[in-house]
């Protein structure tokens, strides 16, 4: 199962620290996703780190930024609606339905699917599926390895999640809120060490 981080919306003191741990303790790929950031603020961020380490970052809001560093690939969204000529790079997606699920999911290296829980890091952002509906999905394959399970996301939730089918897990809110841990075990991945501060 994969599991990925998605940085917070702003740009912190310890990005670069937190990016740079992320990746050393087995983070899939990070989602640089930075709504409150101008562009240059995240060229500053990507400067920072190494080249091997922007090859794990799939960018969120400014696909310029793609090229210009050597990504590992392009978010879509709300925002960003399409990929540039010729782009070959990974390619995911923001889904908030089964129907977008289906319709993007094959296009896609995987889709996220939102939000499966209440909101950790946004405050009264509530789960879009009920339990019900999460196995329904399930049962008709409509979840599977293709589809990332995104928000309220925990560490504990992962064995429901990937029982259900998900291919992923994206964090955000547990990742940030669990600083204080000296060790996480990360779905079939040996226990590392988590970058506190």
């Amino acid at each position: 199962m994969r599991i990925l981080a998605i940085t917070t919306p702003r740009v912190e003191e310890d990005d670069v620290r937190l990016i740079r741990g992320l990746i050393r303790c087995g983070i899939d790929t990070l989602h640089l996703r930075k709504p409150d950031a101008t562009v240059d603020d995240c060229r500053s961020l990507l400067q920072e780190l190494t080249e091997h380490e922007r090859k794990r970052i799939v960018v969120h809001d400014y696909p310029e930024l793609y090229d210009e560093f050597s990504l590992k690939g392009i978010h879509l969204n709300g925002k960003v609606r399409c990929l540039p000529e010729g782009y070959t790079g990974s390619r995911t997606r923001s889904c908030h339905t089964f129907e977008e699920v289906i319709r993007y999911k094959d296009a896609c290296d995987y889709v996220f699917l939102s939000p499966i829980f209440d909101s950790i890091s946004k405050v009264g952002y509530k789960a879009g599926f009920s339990k019900e509906e999460l196995q329904e999905a399930s049962a008709q394959g409509i979840i599977d390895k293709k589809v990332v399970a995104l928000g309220g996301v925990t560490f504990d939730s992962i064995p429901y999640l990937k029982h259900l089918g998900f291919g992923g897990v994206a964090m955000i809110g547990a990742l940030y809120n669990a600083k204080a841990l000296e060790y996480l075990t990360l779905s079939g991945l040996n226990s590392i060490r988590f970058p506190c501060p």
